[in-house]
C-alpha cells in the first residue's frame, strides 16, 4: 500500500522547511489544529509598518502540514497584513503543487494559523492602544 502522491515542491519543503522556529518577542501568534488528525501548526510574526517583517513556524503533524507551514511563511513575509490576511488555502495548495485529496485539509491550517497570528497582533496592537490612552487620560487629569 503506497502513501500519498506528494509534489516534488512539497517534498522539498518537507525535507527543508523554511523559516523554522518561534520568537519571544512575538508581534502576534496564531495556531490551528486539524481535529480528523491531529496536526497542529503555529505561526509567529514580527510586524513592522503594518507588513510582516518576520515570521516563523513549528508544526506537529504530516509532511503535508510542515510543508504548508513552510510555505505560509514564505508567502507571507514582506506582505502588508491585509494581503497576509487573503492568502488562502488554494493559494498555499497551489504553491505546494497541490496536495492529495486526503491531506487538504493541511493547507487550511497554514491559512488559519496565519490569520490567527495577524489577528493577535491586531488585538494586541488596540489593547496597547487603549492602555496608552488610558495613561495619557490619568496623567491628564493630575495635570501631568
Amino acid at each position: 500500500m503506497s502513501g500519498p502522491a506528494y509534489s516534488e515542491i512539497l517534498l522539498d519543503h518537507f525535507e527543508r522547511p523554511r523559516n523554522v522556529g518561534s520568537f519571544r518577542d512575538a508581534d502576534g501568534v496564531g495556531v490551528a489544529k486539524a481535529g480528523e488528525c491531529g496536526d497542529v501548526l503555529s505561526i509567529w510574526i514580527r510586524v513592522q509598518d503594518e507588513h510582516i517583517a518576520d515570521i516563523a513556524f513549528k508544526a506537529k503533524g504530516c509532511p503535508a502540514a510542515i510543508a504548508c507551514g513552510s510555505v505560509t511563511t514564505q508567502l507571507a513575509k514582506g506582505r502588508h497584513l491585509d494581503d497576509a490576511d487573503r492568502i488562502a488555502d488554494d493559494t498555499i495548495s497551489d504553491a505546494l503543487g497541490g496536495l492529495p485529496a486526503d491531506k487538504r485539509h493541511c493547507s487550511n491550517l497554514g491559512a488559519q494559523a496565519l490569520a490567527n497570528a495577524i489577528m493577535d497582533y491586531v488585538v494586541r496592537s488596540i489593547e496597547r492602544h487603549s492602555s496608552a490612552n488610558s495613561t495619557n487620560r490619568t496623567n491628564d487629569a493630575r495635570g501631568n
